[in-house]
């Protein structure tokens, strides 16, 4: 047996073999799950298996890198809108497919400025903007936060006030740089995300009602369908990987 096993290694026939047992997992994850997946990887690693690599942008970025080839096994989405994009395009394993956490729309400000803003029918954003601010958000033609941010604009019925204001960002997270680095006065991201930007503090939340419910789906996608993708996204839904949610600020779905 042993002389089988050494023939066929200098023959290169369990290079595949052995290349793939030690292959771990790439994951494309919105922004906004950077910080969760980021310590969930790490004890997906701590339990024996191989360490994950994470792309995290915008989930429209991501998803049109999987439309043109990119590998990964698993693709988590901010929002159905680009998760329904790819199933309808046969590119994820629609029986993989589930909500894993929802989250909450905000409007932050730099803490040494708070000024609180009462997000109701009519509100007015000169409060938090000034005169001349912009309103940091995640770009509305295409990134989650924005497009949760137009639809919560339009029914408070600030839309057509506030719009030629925005500062749009090509992910929720460099919306909330702007706001951090002082170059916006605020700016519409999730309560997540100001709960690891120490110096941000949240001036208003968004009524559940005014915009859709904010889910993120997760599956495996068909190129990169594997055993231990699938293992991947059932560990999202375990207790421990339900802790880190948590703590971030995350909401059931």
């Amino acid at each position: 047996m042993r002389l089988l096993i050494a023939a066929m290694l200098s023959a290169g026939l369990l290079a595949p073999m052995a290349a793939h047992a030690e292959q771990g997992l790439t994951v494309f994850a919105a922004a906004s799950l950077t910080d969760a997946f980021n310590d969930i990887g790490n004890l997906w690693h701590a339990k024996g298996h191989p360490n994950v690599t994470f792309n995290f942008a915008a989930s429209s970025t991501l998803a049109t890198q999987i439309e043109h080839g990119a590998p990964a096994n698993v693709f988590a989405s901010a929002d159905e809108l680009w998760m329904d994009k790819l199933a309808k395009d046969h590119r994820i394993k629609s029986d993989s497919r589930v909500d894993i956490v929802g989250n909450t729309l905000v409007v932050v400000e730099l803490k040494a400025h708070l000024k609180p803003i009462s997000l109701k029918p009519g509100v007015n954003f000169d409060v938090v903007l000034g005169p001349d601010g912009r309103l940091a958000v995640g770009d509305p033609s295409h990134v989650p936060a924005g497009i949760y941010a137009e639809q919560a604009l339009r029914k408070l019925g600030a839309w057509n006030r506030v719009h030629a204001r925005l500062a749009p960002a090509d992910s929720v997270r460099s919306a909330l740089l702007l706001v951090s680095h002082g170059e916006a006065p605020a700016g519409i991201v999730y309560a997540t995300d100001v709960a690891v930007a120490p110096g941000l503090g949240v001036a208003g939340v968004f009524p559940a009602d005014s915009h859709d419910p904010i889910r993120y789906p997760v599956a495996v996608t068909r190129r990169g369908a594997t055993a231990e993708a699938a293992a991947f996204v059932a560990f999202l839904q375990t207790e421990p990987a339900r802790d880190v949610f948590r703590h971030y600020g995350f909401t059931p779905p």
